[in-house]
């Protein structure tokens, strides 16, 4: 009898089970394959790591449902109960309430200030995203200054050569420059110390631009496409998280598998594939024609007819440089370019319990802030000197819900890398260094100090600075089996490039697929164009690669 078409998928992240998922649940009670996942770490989900921290459950990597209106994620959530929760939640509440914008050195900033910046940013995204055109822009009322820039900006990027090797961060700020431009001759601040109009403007600016760094990976907007940016889509409707954990999805994807189709703690160092002909490997009990070898780093291997390999684009970047050998032979060169040229970022999210005064009770002026935090440039002189760099990029501290202990801030770029080497110690000294940095300059007494930002109620909120109990943090940077985050376009690349990246090895049709085609299968959210750096952009890339091979076999009788 003729032996099943062996499939190895890598990685028990999204899409690695919902390929699994949907191969096993596909081909009925004959089990047309013998199908294996295999995990290098000691857990599933990949870049879904839901946890707990003080009471509360929260999310290490994965975090939103990006619009509910026709999310894969949203449905099966809604289909297993799993946005139904006793327990308390991260965002449980969705975004906090209005923040509070708070300038270094105590300032808090007016809405006069922060709305037309705010607008301003967004309306260029919306422009940089497709959302907004020269065409449907409005023209009038309030809208004027703010589609003035963003079309002053456009009209600047196609006069120089049109939007080839384009940045998001370019046109950003030539919407900045062009939004001041047209809002010359206004009256200067009071009441904000060293604090220019200009240079608040600027820093509610950038803090922006801090936010986008942590939605996009891309630890500098300089190096994001901006012509790749408008193929990006979202679903409509409201974004929400997942009350019993995201973790709780990969589980029921999961769950359908035999015992022993996941194999965890089995991490891939080689796989060796045959693009050209075909030859039988040699194995203890003779020879065995399966085309794909996979080397663990155990010394152990296993042959497949079919690998889906669904490791980040981190670890494609590391696995296919001039001094490594993930594949051997190595990847067509149209495959390590589109590899090379795709950006990858690291975002990691920093959780702090706070606790008010233990010397009394709680109560209603005792609730952490929802924080919005502007910053003076680091070359700046007027900067507070204790306030290390890796805090001044990032944009928020907020309780992770209403009245939570727990609170949470995001870190994109080298900040994020340079957070992953601190110690809880250094972490709670310089995020203490912040809060009492955004304190008013005068001396608070008794009375009046539960005015200032942090409404007196952390721990210790006077001459020795604020100070904070537990830490915990993400590491996805420095973790081997991730590298990183998710993925974008980088300037240089294309959304083509996501494509080449979803191209299976060797392609149907081709000459060195005749005897064995579809060897090594790709997916992951860095192989999907339009929902890249999404889990239901990697859900759709292993839908699509299972897909694919069901596809095949069924075209070809089996």
């Amino acid at each position: 009898m003729a032996k099943k078409p062996r499939i190895v998928i890598i990685g028990a992240g999204m899409a690695g089970l919902t390929a699994a998922n949907k191969l096993y649940t596909s081909t009925g009670s004959d089990h047309l394959f013998e199908l294996v996942v295999v995990e290098g770490g000691d857990r599933i989900g990949g870049r879904i790591n839901t946890s707990e921290f003080c009471g509360d459950r929260i999310e290490m990597g994965a975090t939103w449902i990006h619009g509910i209106g026709g999310s894969p994620v949203h449905q099966i959530a809604r289909e297993i109960h799993a946005l139904e929760s006793d327990k308390p939640w991260e965002c449980m509440d969705g975004f906090s309430g209005e923040p509070k914008t708070i300038a270094e050195g105590g300032f808090e900033l007016n809405a006069s200030i922060v709305d037309p910046i705010s607008t301003l940013f967004k309306n260029l995204m919306d422009f940089a995203q497709g959302k907004l055109t020269e065409d449907s822009a409005g023209s009038g009322g309030d809208a004027c200054y703010y589609n003035f820039a963003a079309k002053a900006a456009l009209k600047d990027c196609t006069s120089n050569g049109g939007f080839g090797n384009q940045s998001v961060g370019a046109f950003l700020r030539r919407g900045l420059g062009a939004y001041w431009d047209s809002c010359k001759d206004r009256e200067e601040l009071n009441g904000y110390g060293k604090w220019s109009r200009k240079l608040l403007e600027e820093a509610v600016f950038a803090m922006h631009e801090n936010t986008q760094r942590t939605y996009t990976s891309a630890g500098d907007l300089f190096n994001l496409d901006y012509e790749a940016e408008s193929e990006y889509r979202m679903f409509p409707g409201e974004e929400i998280t997942i009350s019993k954990g995201y973790l709780s999805i990969i589980e029921h994807l999961a769950s359908v598998l035999p015992p022993g189709v996941i194999q965890l703690g089995r991490k891939v160092t080689r796989i060796e594939w045959q693009p050209e002909g075909h030859k039988s490997i040699q194995v203890p009990n003779g020879y065995d024609s399966r085309p794909v070898k996979i080397e663990f780093c155990d010394g152990s291997f296993m042959l497949a007819d079919h690998v889906i390999v669904t490791v980040s684009l981190g670890v494609l970047k590391s696995g296919t440089g001039q001094d490594s050998g993930m594949f051997n032979p190595p990847l067509p060169p149209f495959k390590t370019e589109a590899i090379s040229r795709l950006g990858y970022g690291v975002v990691n999210k920093l959780f702090l319990q706070w606790s008010p005064n233990g010397n009394r009770p709680a109560n209603d002026k005792e609730k952490f802030p929802s924080l919005q935090i502007v910053f003076h440039p680091p070359e700046s002189e007027l900067r507070h000197e204790k306030i290390p760099g890796w805090m001044r990029r990032t944009a928020s501290l907020s309780p992770i819900y209403n009245n939570s202990s727990v609170l949470l801030s995001w870190f994109a770029g080298k900040e994020a890398l340079e957070l992953e080497t601190l110690s809880d110690e250094e972490i709670i000294n310089g995020v203490s260094a912040t809060v009492s940095g955004l304190l008013p300059v005068s001396k608070h007494n008794k009375e009046d100090k539960y005015n200032s930002p942090c409404n007196g109620n952390v721990e210790s909120c006077d001459d020795n600075g604020v100070r904070f109990g537990k830490v915990l943090k993400s590491k996805w940077g420095s973790d081997p089996l991730f590298l990183g985050s998710y993925s974008y376009v980088a300037v240089g690349s294309s959304g083509a490039d996501l494509d080449t990246m979803a191209e299976p090895l060797p392609k149907l049709g081709s000459t060195d697929s005749d005897h064995h085609p579809l060897q090594i299968l790709f997916a992951g959210e860095a192989t999907h164009r339009t929902h890249y750096s999404t889990t239901h952009g990697a859900y759709f890339s292993g839908l699509r690669e299972a897909n694919r091979l069901l596809k095949h076999y069924r075209c070809v009788g089996i």
